[in-house]
């Protein structure tokens, strides 16, 4: 089956070409941030420089990691999704389901390696990046020279691999289920995900309350709790896509008559494949949210109060920062893959929409009124998720249940979230 697997690769990239690019920036990431290890572990590193880059790598690195399985996951079932037909004429053939389950992750683990591999030089480069940001900062001290050595090499890979191999084994298995006509386990063990991240985060929410306004922790509760509500809420993006449409009609409907009712039809049709775009949507939008909002009110509390930023206090906005920036890379190569291979496989769907009189206009005013629900739906949802750690977190740390910023942060993250998503599917 591993010979098999090479074969498939060689003779169809472009199958895996999502998944690719998934696990290359995946490994970049993780690669260029987790060097920062090495860089602190290094002959003449002073304690300080060396903790700054600990606390840097370790709290990326983490994100980092599971955001790589989220993207590469995403991608596999889609791509599993659209071989069903392939995969159910092996089974006819004679193979197993354990043989193909080998294939699939022979195929993964391949493409996960290809991916690290070339990913090398970029993380190589990343990092390097990064310390001279430090540097600059005044967060290292100016003697402190980027090292990329095993941990950072073998971090990267390890994290794609099985990440690749993991992913494919339960889209794979998801697949069967799917094709036997069982109901897979996958929706219950969903629904107790989201409830558990639903509860847990709204308990972090409320213990932001309880912490003083100076405590140097205050917005770590608030933004762990944004981030588990994003989470429930998107664990449960396929029953929201099935009830929400419905009260969303309008909005279609008025900007593409017919093509806007056969949109939110279709999106309560097809709520399980379009949870793969709304998912990352809620992501975004909520961690981003949270994120930014959060730092711009300790920034203004800082200012208000005359003190002089500290070295923690910069550690802290970069890494806030730097957490957004590799929440927003993902998200979006999530989002433009999802939609990507899912508008791509529903190729013959347009066509017999165009054998039925439709004209190539309703058909992409058909696929932009989808996306403009899913933009509305996974924006609002989003939005109150990071609102639900941000006002706690402002009326604790400043007295107030806004910071100062502007709608314009808002504005940014939902003009990111419109591009991806308009763009990419109507594109």
């Amino acid at each position: 089956m591993l010979t098999l697997a090479l074969s498939s690769v060689r003779r169809r990239p472009g199958r895996f070409v999502s998944t690719l690019l998934a696990a290359f920036l995946g490994a970049a990431i993780v690669m260029a941030f987790s060097s920062l290890h090495d860089t602190a572990g290094a002959d003449g590193v002073d304690d300080v420089s060396a903790e700054t880059l600990g606390i840097t790598a370790g709290v990326v690195g983490g994100y980092g990691s599971l955001l790589v399985f989220f993207a590469v996951a995403s991608t596999l079932t889609v791509t599993v999704r659209q071989r069903a037909g392939e995969l159910e004429l092996l089974r006819s053939a004679g193979a197993t389901p354990a043989q193909l389950t080998r294939m699939v992750v022979g195929e993964a683990a391949v493409v996960g390696l290809v991916g690290a591999a070339a990913a090398v030089g970029p993380a190589a480069l990343g990092g390097r990046l990064l310390v001279e940001r430090f540097r600059d900062s005044g967060q290292v001290a100016g003697d402190v020279g980027h090292v990329f050595g095993p941990i950072g090499l073998m971090s990267g890979m390890g994290v794609t691999l099985l990440a690749s191999v993991g992913a494919a084994f339960l889209a794979v298995r998801r697949g069967r289920g799917r094709s036997a006509g069982a109901r897979a386990p996958r929706g219950r063990v969903r629904t107790v995900a989201g409830v558990v991240a639903l509860v847990a985060g709204a308990a972090g929410v409320c213990t932001t309350f309880a912490l003083d306004a100076t405590e140097p922790a205050l917005m770590a509760p608030a933004a762990y709790g944004s981030i588990l509500l994003a989470l429930g809420l998107a664990s449960f993006s396929p029953v929201l896509l099935r009830a929400l449409p419905a009260r969303l009609q309008p909005l279609p409907g008025a900007l593409g008559g017919a093509a806007g009712e056969l949109a939110a039809h279709n999106l309560r049709q097809r709520a399980a494949q379009a949870s793969g775009v709304l998912m990352p949507l809620i992501l975004f939008t909520g961690m981003a949210t949270a994120t930014l909002y959060m730092q711009a009110a300790e920034s203004d509390a800082r200012a208000a109060s005359g003190l002089v930023k500290s070295v923690d206090d910069k550690n802290l906005e970069t890494v806030n920062l730097v957490v957004v920036g590799v929440i927003v890379a993902f998200c979006c190569v999530m989002l433009v893959n999802s939609l990507y291979a899912a508008t791509s496989y529903r190729g013959r769907e347009f066509a017999q929409q165009r054998l039925c009189g439709a004209t190539p206009g309703q058909v992409l005013r058909t696929v932009g009124a989808e996306g403009l629900v899913l933009l509305v739906t996974g924006v609002f949802l989003g939005t109150a998720a990071g609102l639900a750690g941000l006002v706690p977190y402002c009326l604790v740390r400043a007295d107030r249940a806004l910071p100062q910023a502007g709608p314009g942060i808002w504005l940014g993250v939902v003009a990111v979230a419109a591009v991806a998503t308009l763009v990419t599917g109507l594109g």
